[in-house]
């Protein structure tokens, strides 16, 4: 397993989520994975205000990598391989 603080903010519903996960998987990196729509009230506020430090624009999937040191938005898993295997 890849040892990273790598954070993954997704939405159980999405395609390009699970795309990402799945690279996360067929590579061995290890990650904490939030389904923001599985989360209600306060705590779904919360993590949505923490999505928007790193991606203003609120959008699935954001991978956050050693807490924001780098940030990827969508599914690049070029730029995934970049940011986690270098």
């Amino acid at each position: 397993m890849i040892s990273r603080n790598v954070k993954v903010y997704a939405l159980s519903t999405c395609g390009w989520c699970h795309k990402t996960l799945k690279w996360m998987e067929d590579n061995k990196v290890a990650c904490d994975t939030v389904y923001v729509d599985k989360l209600e009230g306060r705590r779904k506020d919360e993590i949505m205000d923490e999505v928007k430090q790193f991606n203003p624009s609120r959008s699935f999937p954001t991978v956050v990598i050693d807490g924001g040191r780098s940030v990827i938005v969508g599914f690049k898993p070029d730029v995934l391989e970049e940011e986690i295997l270098k």
